[in-house]
């Protein structure tokens, strides 16, 4: 089912703080374009998203989050809650990246490919990339463990919430960091189908 607005599937609260978060994002990011990063204050990005300050460190406890936040997460995880119970987990997962991806609105796009680009060219968050790939694989956990009805903490579970996440490093790695294209997503899609073949090589 296309979503027709970012975050619909959320509830009337946790929609608010979705586009407030992405409100504050959206600006940080394009004063860091026009900046740069290390030139740009916090409290610049909450007169720009005419906030306060202490509501930026309340959504981004740093100033890394603001580049390191996804926003995509929380649409992979509608997307993924989205699929019939009846659809094996691999699959599943296939389908809400597919659903994710697909829907995406422009503005989505244009983000991620000034995170990525932030996070190639600035060493300190390059640094933080790796606690947002842990985060990620244990919501991805999570999201599973709920679908199959195992704890979070389930060997194979967290095994191939990482494996998901190595194909969507694998698939930035190898387009030279692009990000939001039809080649990239090509790629996440052509990894997942060889993660649930066995990876038969």
């Amino acid at each position: 089912m296309a979503r027709t607005q970012q975050g619909e599937g959320l509830g009337l609260r946790e929609r608010k703080k979705f586009r407030t978060r992405q409100l504050i994002q959206s600006h940080a990011l394009r004063l860091f374009h026009e900046q740069g990063y290390k030139e740009t204050s916090v409290e610049e990005i909450a007169e720009a998203a005419e906030v306060s300050p202490s509501t930026v460190f309340h959504y981004f406890p740093t100033k890394a989050d603001l580049v390191i936040y996804d926003s995509m997460d929380e649409l992979l995880v509608e997307a993924l809650r989205a699929v019939p119970a009846d659809v094996g987990l691999l699959e599943a997962m296939r389908q809400a990246i597919r659903q994710t991806f697909s829907s995406a609105h422009q503005a989505d796009m244009d983000t991620q490919v000034e995170r990525e680009r932030l996070m190639r060219t600035v060493p300190e968050l390059r640094a933080a990339m790796l606690e947002e790939f842990t985060r990620t694989m244990h919501v991805l956990s999570e999201l599973l463990a709920e679908r199959s009805g195992r704890p979070a903490n389930d060997e194979k579970l967290e095994a191939l919430a990482g494996a998901v996440i190595g194909i969507g490093l694998s698939a930035w790695l190898r387009g030279d960091g692009e990000v939001m294209t039809q080649s990239f997503l090509e790629r996440i899609d052509r990894g997942m189908a060889w993660l649930a073949s066995g990876f038969n090589l």
